[in-house]
């Protein structure tokens, strides 16, 4: 192996082949991407950025697995398929769903995270990972994998925050999180403009619309989380640009290392405790 094999590395940000010593990707800009410190960030962890899209989804059906073996007698089996295969409500509050109850009689502010991880019935989750999944690799492409995991988690809390000051008493879902997802591809398509993005606008704006009109004629969905996750996904959309207009940054990348590291630390004592408390 020559020397100069021995100094080419992946750039941790666009994943081009470069030089150990470029003080500036010449691809995507990265400042010193051969430091070893920028080994540890997210996106070097991975294959492909897609893979972000494929570990949430995966965590999302190991928790709902997971919800349902914890409590099988109180296994939802109804003829109802909104509610078939939905675990208990016991089994929900033990892995983390969010709300005034959580919150308020047991301080479980780290609620607002995990329950964007937990889905009442098997359509629910499924519905809600097919449109993480569509979305998802949209807003990835768009705004790069660390905004796109940031945009994810802290728009699924402001959801459910809202939802909280709205007084609902339980709750859970992806759905906050892929209503932030809709709201960033929402400001991307009104900020972008021309054809391109007048038509992504569009598209979404009914999606938006169809989905006010589902949560109004179905009961139990909560249109405070989804509001908020829109709402939420747009202002975190301006705050932190997309492509065309900024390249991620190491900000970006801090900010998204910070938020996976609060979720896995969050999903992790809610399978802990929920273990411990149906096994003693």
């Amino acid at each position: 192996m020559d020397r100069s094999e021995k100094q080419s590395t992946l750039c941790p940000n666009c994943r081009r082949l470069i030089n150990r010593d470029e003080p500036v990707c010449p691809y995507c800009g990265l400042s010193r991407p051969g430091s070893g410190w920028k080994r540890i960030l997210p996106s070097n962890l991975l294959q492909s950025p897609y893979d972000m899209i494929r570990i949430i989804i995966s965590v999302n059906v190991v928790l709902y697995v997971l919800s349902l073996l914890l409590n099988p007698r109180g296994l939802g089996l109804s003829a109802n398929p909104l509610a078939f295969l939905s675990p208990s409500n016991h089994s929900l509050l033990l892995l983390g769903a969010t709300g005034t109850l959580p919150i308020d009689r047991f301080h479980g502010w780290w609620t607002l995270v995990s329950a964007s991880y937990l889905h009442g019935g098997l359509l629910h989750i499924v519905f809600n990972m097919l449109a993480m999944r569509q979305l998802g690799v949209f807003v990835l492409n768009e705004y790069g994998l660390y905004r796109f995991f940031t945009i994810y988690t802290l728009t699924g809390i402001a959801g459910f925050y809202i939802s909280y000051l709205a007084g609902v008493p339980l709750t859970i879902g992806a759905s906050a999180s892929v209503c932030g997802l809709i709201g960033a591809t929402l400001y991307y398509g009104k900020s972008r403009g021309g054809i391109y993005g007048q038509a992504i606008y569009r598209q979404v704006m009914g999606w938006v619309i169809g989905l006010a009109l589902f949560g109004f004629m179905i009961p139990g969905i909560n249109n405070w989380a989804h509001g908020g996750g829109i709402l939420s996904g747009i202002l975190v959309g301006f705050l932190m640009g997309y492509r065309e207009k900024r390249r991620e940054n190491l900000l970006h990348r801090v900010i998204a290392t910070g938020c996976i590291v609060l979720t896995g630390g969050v999903l992790l004592w809610a399978v802990v405790q929920a273990l411990y408390h149906s096994f003693t």
